[in-house]
């Protein structure tokens, strides 16, 4: 089954997206079953390759059917690049979709300047998410995006500069242009995150020491801890998700080593709700919580908004944002009865996804499947409806 799956992914993560697209209607004629539909889940936050993903926006929208989705969404970073072919694609499955992108918003200049929001990198920059952009204004969104994905990458080869001083007492070396842009859409109108980095930097690795030794790579050279679990997966050289596996460890424990903070390249609090009511589209913040035991593995044990959701809702409200985004599959019962209770209070729209963005993660949110939740599947219905066109 697993082989077969990985054929298929070829297919439909081919360089053309024409291509995808036509494999994708081959595959669904060749079924001989079709997935079991579940209609009490949704997701409205799958990242492809346009960012950072193991799936084209076709593979996207075939794995969240084959999860037994009827509506699946787009979120890339600063970029929609790939939604045309998302919608195309979930037109052929017969899925709903939902398009938008995640970006990343200076907050100076209001209450939440210089506090550490949901970026677990840098304190003052809030990662939020613009949900449901009509289909007209997606040239319009991603041309508004192209100088700052420009500017990251200015960033991210200093950064890069930052990794390979790390790494070359053990011989590796990444090349911008030869190792960074090639596993990225960036000449496609995707972006380059610091995923894209590590991702290079994984496979390097394993090249270089072999997959059954990139445990102990990390933990004798590089002297990054880990988890008996991480040490099993990261020693096995039959693990189909090892290079994701060791990207999730690196994103974890290696970043604040390298990372560079960004600046011109994120739009303020300001522009981001300009361009939400120039698009039509419903800009959200994302919420993270304080962080326990990580659910992906790529985030440590940490403090974030809890302390003052009150003061960040309402400074939320004053500046005109209108909706939260979150996940419930990665906060506490606890977090989420509060976060529904302030989001009831200040009248904001709550849209869930939750954030996929490797091979070993499911699409599927068992929480939704709870009473407290439905709201949220019934919203993304609204979210493909306000998108027909």
């Amino acid at each position: 089954m697993y082989v077969q799956l990985q054929e298929q992914l070829r297919l439909l993560n081919v360089e053309d997206p024409a291509q995808r697209l036509k494999n994708l209607e081959l595959l669904l004629q060749q079924e001989v079953q079709k997935p079991d539909v579940k209609p009490q889940y949704a997701n409205n936050h799958i990242h492809t390759c346009y960012s950072f993903s193991p799936y084209s926006p076709t593979a996207a929208i075939y794995m969240a059917r084959a999860e037994g989705l009827q509506t699946a969404g787009i979120m890339d970073h600063d970029s929609i690049g790939g939604a045309e072919e998302f919608r195309e694609a979930g037109r052929i499955a017969g899925i709903g979709t939902t398009c938008g992108l995640e970006c990343r918003v200076d907050l100076t200049g209001t209450s939440m300047a210089g506090r550490k929001l949901n970026n677990p990198d840098q304190a003052g920059i809030a990662y939020m998410a613009l949900h449901s952009v009509p289909a007209d204004k997606f040239a319009y969104v991603q041309e508004v995006f192209e100088p700052l994905r420009q500017k990251r990458n200015v960033r991210n080869q200093k950064m890069l500069v930052n990794i390979n001083a790390i790494t070359a007492p053990y011989g590796i070396h990444l090349d911008f242009e030869k190792d960074v842009l090639p596993v990225s859409c960036f000449a496609k109108g995707g972006s380059v995150t610091e995923r894209h980095l590590l991702y290079a930097l994984s496979l390097k690795i394993a090249n270089t020491c072999g997959l059954e030794n990139c445990a102990a790579f990390l933990q004798n050279e590089l002297k990054l801890p880990l988890t008996a679990k991480q040490v099993q997966q990261l020693s096995d050289a039959n693990n189909p998700h090892l290079i994701y596996d060791l990207l999730g460890v690196l994103k974890a424990q290696l970043v604040e080593k390298f990372y560079i903070p960004a600046t011109d390249e994120c739009m303020t609090l300001k522009q981001a709700v300009k361009l939400a009511e120039e698009t039509g589209a419903i800009l959200c913040y994302a919420y993270l919580g304080d962080v326990g035991d990580s659910v992906t593995g790529d985030k440590k044990t940490a403090k974030f908004e809890d302390d003052f959701l009150d003061e960040l809702f309402e400074m939320l409200c004053q500046e005109g944002v209108k909706a939260v985004t979150y996940m419930p599959a990665r906060n506490t019962p606890q977090q989420l009865e509060r976060l529904q209770s302030l989001c009831r209070r200040y009248k904001m729209t709550e849209i869930s996804g939750e954030d996929v963005n490797a091979s070993r993660q499911s699409m599927v949110c068992p929480q939704l499947a709870l009473p407290q939740f439905t709201h949220l599947v019934d919203m993304a219905w609204k979210l493909v409806e306000r998108e027909r066109n």
